[in-house]
């Protein structure tokens, strides 16, 4: 099984859910988003394979979400915002071949396995 994880190593979920995924024996691809932050195309397409709106990757309780006045703002400008400010995205991410999974509460990632 190839689980990619959108991680953020100082964010306590994010490594809970790391640490759910070794337990069932999944050893992620790992990819520490804001050290190796995704492009806008590859952002939007990890969202476009989860089914799930943009707005849904975004944490709106940062200061920064308030800062950009995102609440208003079009997915494309959201999109945006996720990519030159990557500390936005909702943590973990977790992807599969088959499905993406906002992992929150953490347990969500372990819906990606069989």
């Amino acid at each position: 099984m190839h689980i990619t994880l959108y991680h953020n190593p100082h964010c306590s979920t994010s490594r809970n859910a790391l640490t759910l995924l070794r337990a069932h024996g999944v050893e992620p691809h790992i990819i520490d988003y804001l050290q190796t932050p995704p492009s806008r195309a590859e952002w939007a397409a990890l969202i476009a394979r989860s089914g799930l709106p943009v707005r849904d990757f975004l944490r709106d309780q940062e200061a920064l979400y308030r800062e950009l006045q995102l609440a208003t703002r079009d997915d494309a400008a959201l999109l945006d915002a996720l990519t030159a400010h990557p500390q936005l995205l909702k943590r973990p991410v977790a992807s599969s071949a088959d499905a993406v999974r906002i992992g929150r509460p953490a347990e969500r990632v372990l819906e990606l396995l069989p």
